[in-house]
């Protein structure tokens, strides 16, 4: 599968702009039907990073979010700059 179309877009609110600097996490809005593995596979992928763990939860409004920690040798603040997020 395609992983632009696994990872649809980042999540932005004040909770994972915080979990950026103090877990080294990301978080996107991910395809619902996608499993962990997937998601895990298309993040490395597409960033050419290592993905330590994928945790999802689908929201109220039936939004699939996936909270993506990064292995410690990269930088989710990197990524997210690279992203444009800041």
């Amino acid at each position: 599968m395609d992983p632009y179309s696994i990872i649809i877009k980042p999540h932005l609110t004040e909770k994972s702009m915080n979990a950026i600097d103090q877990k080294n996490e990301l978080t996107f809005a991910v395809l619902r039907t996608a499993r962990k593995s997937e998601i895990k596979n298309a993040f490395e992928d597409l960033y050419a990073v290592k993905v330590e763990r994928v945790n999802t939860q689908v929201t109220s409004k039936g939004v699939k979010i996936a909270y993506i920690k990064l292995a410690a040798e990269h930088s989710a603040e990197d990524i997210a700059v690279k992203m444009g997020v800041f």
